[in-house]
């Protein structure tokens, strides 16, 4: 079988056959992506945190979590092209299955990355048709996505762990979709996902607390130990989905936006 060569997001030259039909995904937002590219019959294995779209995902096999793989189950499955995240999965793992197989890794950080990953996924699955027309639906969404929140002025913190509190920091994709939307992140000045503690010059500036629904999953009985944290803040619940599932999940954040707007 002929292969191709294909660089993905961290710069890696990845051979590949054309049009893969047994395909691995490492990562949720991916594995939801790559059923609307169309390729259903060609997913032969995800994680068990990938678990959308239903009920069409719950037939393909899981291959353990996004750090927790099962190299037993992998090499059953017989893939012809795995595709993972630099942030989700170990460097170990992806070091272990690149030996055996194709690995496209994907590396999202900004908008720009994620339209650029489904681009060069459909280049790698041979579906560029359907890359396309996802991305001209986020080209046609973007006017009325950009900065949705400005006009409020609002100082956010988002957090995505408890015990330690763990907030949003730069480069992240989370921190630059905020200030895609207008809002300000609180932690922007710090990197990655640093842990945070009761700051009271920093609450006098934050408006707004988004605990997010993943990867804790946080609910309606965190919000009173998060505001004594931060005390003059409104502290409200998010989908961590629309801030995090970069990929077609975002086609349908319009909705959740307005939503949104009325809780703020």
């Amino acid at each position: 079988m002929s292969a191709t060569a294909h660089i993905d997001q961290m710069g890696r030259m990845v051979m590949c056959p054309e049009n893969p039909k047994r395909i691995i995904s490492l990562v949720p937002s991916i594995t939801e992506l790559l059923f609307d590219l169309g390729l259903y019959g060609r997913i032969a294995g995800r994680t068990k945190f990938c678990i959308l779209p239903t009920p069409q995902v719950k037939s393909v096999s899981i291959i353990g979590g996004t750090k927790q793989i099962h190299f037993d189950i992998i090499e059953s499955l017989q893939p012809d092209l795995i595709i993972g995240n630099k942030e989700e999965n170990t460097k170990e793992d992806i070091e272990t299955l690149e030996k055996r197989y194709p690995v496209w890794m994907s590396d999202v950080k900004k908008w720009e990355d994620m339209t650029e990953m489904i681009e060069k996924i459909g280049q790698i699955t041979g579906n560029e048709v359907e890359s396309k027309q996802i991305n001209a639906q986020f080209e046609l969404l973007n006017g009325e996505w950009w900065e949705f929140f400005a006009e409020k002025k609002l100082c956010v913190v988002y957090l995505i762990w408890r015990n330690p509190f763990m907030a949003v920091g730069s480069d992240t994709f989370i921190h630059n979709f905020l200030n895609f939307l207008g809002l300000k992140n609180a932690f922007g000045h710090l990197e990655r996902y640093p842990e945070i503690n009761a700051n009271s010059e920093l609450s006098e500036k934050v408006t707004h607390v988004f605990l997010s629904s993943e990867p804790y999953p946080f609910d309606e009985k965190h919000i009173e130990e998060v505001q004594s944290l931060f005390p003059k803040s409104r502290v409200i619940m998010v989908d961590g989905m629309f801030f995090s599932w970069y990929g077609s999940r975002l086609l349908h954040m319009k909705k959740y936006l307005y939503e949104l707007n009325t809780l703020i």
